[in-house]
């Protein structure tokens, strides 16, 4: 084989791998989902489904995607919705002070990462429903997140009337709670 055939195959590799680079680059800009992941330590709970992470000094937002806790009151004096002081609490137990992976699905119109937290091997999303201290978010569902288990442990929680399940008929989701206190 010639220099000048060789060479140009060469080339030719050489700008295969750069389009695949370009591909892959892309992709990463279109599906955050997959781009983000990593180990962070949880500095703080804003709430039942809200927790702020630091990695390498950045701070993070995350809202705990597939899910909604009972609101927080954001006033002094007003209590929030019933079981919202325990399911913030229980979170805690779960990631306060430990480290944490974060699998992102992007963000929300707030600008937080909508995120799926891991401590260790354990869902941390999951346990919220499983232990009834939060629902399967109502609205729009995240790409790419399977929801099928949440439905299944929401079940169960509300069949043993666990947590926020055990209020029965005066239970009030999450998402109506918010729409009645709307100013």
């Amino acid at each position: 084989m010639e220099k000048a055939d060789r060479d140009s195959q060469i080339e030719g590799c050489e700008m295969m791998l750069l389009n695949r680079n370009l591909w892959i680059a892309l992709i990463l800009l279109v599906f955050p989902a997959i781009s983000f992941a990593g180990q962070f330590s949880v500095t703080r709970v804003a709430d039942g489904d809200t927790i702020i992470v630091v990695n390498n000094g950045k701070q993070l937002r995350v809202r705990l995607v597939g899910i909604d806790a009972p609101e927080t009151s954001k006033k002094k004096n007003q209590s929030g919705q019933p079981y919202s002081r325990k399911s913030t609490r229980y979170l805690a137990s779960l990631v306060l002070n430990k480290s944490v992976e974060v699998k992102s699905y992007g963000t929300d119109r707030y600008g937080r990462t909508l995120g799926v937290v891991f401590v260790g091997e354990k869902n941390v999303n999951f346990e919220m429903v499983k232990a009834g201290l939060a629902e399967v978010y109502r609205g729009k569902s995240a790409g790419g997140l399977d929801l099928e288990p949440y439905w299944n442990a929401e079940d169960e929680a509300k069949k043993a009337g666990i947590g926020i399940w055990s209020l029965g008929d005066k239970y009030i989701s999450p998402k109506e709670w918010r729409r009645m206190h709307r100013k």
